[in-house]
C-alpha cells in the first residue's frame, strides 16, 4: 500500500507543479501517514488520499479599495475551505505580500490536521490577501477591510466558515472586518470571526493562547524526556503575537530568552530579553525591533542580509522557537544549530522548518515539537471563543487558560501515543500526523463519499 501514497504524492506534484509550499506540506503528512495506509488496504478504494488532499472550495476575488491619495488600488483576496468533516471551516486570515493560492492552501490543508488534533469540532480552511498592512494608515487598513469583508461575507458564517486572524491581520483588522460583515448582513452573528475584542465578544486568553500553547506542548515534551525549561537558553524568532507570549510563558518556566526578531534583524540581550520594550514597541508603537536598543544600549542588533536565513538561528541556544513564518530554518541553519548544542525546537509558526530541516534534526536526536501540534492553542481558543458566543457567555482568563493547557497537554499525548504505537519513538512530527489523520479517515469513511 506504499504504492498508494507514492502514487497520490506523484499525482498531487503533477497537479500541483506550481505549489510548492502545498506540496511540502502534502508529503511530509502523506510520509507520515504511511504505516497506517498499510494497515488499510481499504482507504485505496475509498481513495481516501485523494480527497483529503483536495479542497472543498477554493474562492478568490479581487478586493479594490481607495487609498489616502485618493488612488484605487487592487489587491487579490482568498479563502481555501479545505475540510469540513469535523465541523465548520476554521483558519486565520493572513494580510501579507507573499500571499498566494499555494501559501493559501499549504496553511488550510495544515488547519485541517492542527484542528483535529485539538479534538475540537472544526474543520480546516485558511484565507487572506496579498494586501501589506504595514506603512498603511487606519483609514487605509479600514477601506481595505471593508472592501474584502463585502465578497468574503458571502461564503462564511458562524456554521459554515469561521476565520481568525493570522500574520498582518490583527484586533484592529478584525475589528474592521467584523463591523462590516455585521453591517451587511444585518445580524449580530458573534461566532463568525474569532480574535475580536474583549469589549464585542473576544475571549480572555485569546492574544495569549498560541504562544502559551506552545509552551504548554513544550513542556510536556521536554517532561516526557526527562528535561524541563527551567534555567534553558532560549531563542525565538519573531515578534508578533505568538513570539511575544511564547516569550512571556517561557520566562514563567524559568528559562532565559536572550533573542527576538523581526523581517529587518534581531536583537541579542545577553541578560535576556526586556518583554516589556518588544510589547511597546510591536503592539503599541508598531515599531521595527532594532528601537529595542534605544532602550537597552547593552544589547546587540543583527541585521538580516540575507532574508532566506535569518541570523537569530547562528546564536547558541539550548532551545529554539521560530514563531516568524514559513520555512525561515532550512537545513543550514538547522546544522548550525545543532552544532551548538540546541536540544529541542519547537514550532510556533505555521511550517517554520523546511523538510531537509525537521530531517537533520530528527537524526540528530533534537526533540521536535511540529506546528500543527505545538502552535494548537491559537485555533482551540479561537474553538473556545465560539462556544462562549455560542452561550452568550464568557470565561474568566484562568478558565480559559486551564482549558488551553488541558488541550496543549492532551496533545502532546495523542502524539506520543501515535508514535509509540507504531514503534516511531519520539518522532512527533509523525505522531502528530498519523493521530490527527485517523481521526480525519474515520469520519471520512462515517460519511460516504462527499
Amino acid at each position: 500500500m506504499t504504492n498508494y501514497v507514492d502514487e497520490v504524492l506523484k499525482n498531487l506534484k503533477e497537479k500541483n507543479a506550481y505549489e510548492p509550499e502545498f506540496l511540502q506540506a502534502a508529503e511530509e503528512v502523506l510520509d507520515s501517514i504511511k504505516p497506517v495506509v498499510e494497515r488499510h488496504p481499504e482507504y485505496k478504494k475509498l481513495a481516501l488520499l485523494e480527497r483529503v488532499t483536495e479542497p472543498e472550495r477554493i474562492v478568490s476575488f479581487r478586493v479594490p479599495w481607495v487609498n489616502d491619495n485618493g488612488e484605487v488600488v487592487v489587491n487579490r483576496g482568498y479563502r481555501v475551505q479545505f475540510n469540513s468533516l469535523l465541523g465548520p471551516y476554521k483558519g486565520g486570515l493572513r494580510f501579507h505580500p507573499s500571499v498566494n493560492q499555494s501559501i493559501m492552501k499549504f496553511l488550510a490543508f495544515e488547519q485541517i490536521f492542527k484542528n483535529a488534533l485539538t479534538g475540537l469540532p472544526i474543520g480546516g480552511g485558511k484565507g487572506g490577501s496579498d494586501f501589506d498592512p504595514k506603512g498603511k494608515s487606519d483609514e487605509e487598513v479600514m477601506r481595505f477591510c471593508q472592501s474584502f469583508m463585502t465578497e468574503l461575507q458571502r461564503h462564511i458564517g458562524q456554521d459554515c466558515d469561521v476565520p481568525a486572524g493570522d500574520i498582518g491581520v490583527g484586533a484592529r483588522e478584525i475589528g474592521f472586518l467584523f463591523g462590516q460583515y455585521k453591517r451587511i448582513k444585518n445580524n449580530y452573528e458573534a461566532g463568525v470571526l474569532t480574535g475580536k475584542g474583549l469589549d464585542y465578544g473576544g475571549s480572555l486568553a485569546r492574544k495569549e493562547a498560541t504562544g502559551y500553547g506552545l509552551i504548554y506542548f513544550m513542556r510536556e515534551m521536554l517532561a516526557a524526556n526527562g528535561k524541563n525549561l527551567n534555567g534553558k537558553t532560549v531563542i525565538i524568532s519573531g515578534s508578533g503575537n505568538v513570539a511575544i507570549y511564547a516569550c512571556e510563558k517561557a520566562v514563567e518556566y524559568g528559562a532565559k530568552v536572550v533573542a527576538m526578531s523581526d523581517s529587518n534583524g534581531v536583537i541579542y540581550d545577553e541578560e535576556g530579553i526586556k518583554l516589556d520594550t518588544i510589547k511597546k514597541l510591536k503592539e503599541v508603537d508598531r515599531k521595527r525591533i532594532k528601537e529595542y536598543l534605544n532602550f537597552h544600549p547593552q544589547a546587540k542588533y543583527i541585521e538580516t542580509v540575507n532574508k532566506e536565513e535569518s541570523p537569530i538561528y547562528e546564536i547558541k541556544a539550548d532551545i529554539v522557537l521560530p514563531c516568524a513564518t514559513q520555512n525561515e530554518i532550512n537545513l543550514n541553519s538547522a546544522k548550525k544549530l545543532v552544532a551548538n548544542g540546541v536540544i529541542a525546537v519547537g514550532e510556533g509558526a505555521n511550517m517554520p522548518s523546511t523538510k531537509e530541516a525537521v530531517e537533520y534534526f530528527l537524526e540528530n536526536k533534537v526533540l521536535f515539537a511540529p506546528a500543527k501540534a505545538a502552535n494548537a492553542g491559537g485555533v482551540a481558543t479561537s474553538a473556545l471563543e465560539m462556544s462562549q458566543n455560542s452561550m452568550r457567555y464568557f470565561w474568566t482568563f484562568d478558565e480559559v487558560n486551564e482549558k488551553l493547557d488541558n488541550i496543549m497537554t492532551n496533545i502532546f499525548k495523542a502524539c506520543e501515543d501515535a508514535a509509540g504505537e507504531y514503534g516511531l519513538g519520539t518522532n512527533y512530527v509523525a505522531g502528530a500526523n498519523i493521530a490527527a489523520f485517523r481521526k480525519i479517515a474515520k469520519a471520512m469513511k462515517s460519511q460516504g463519499i462527499i
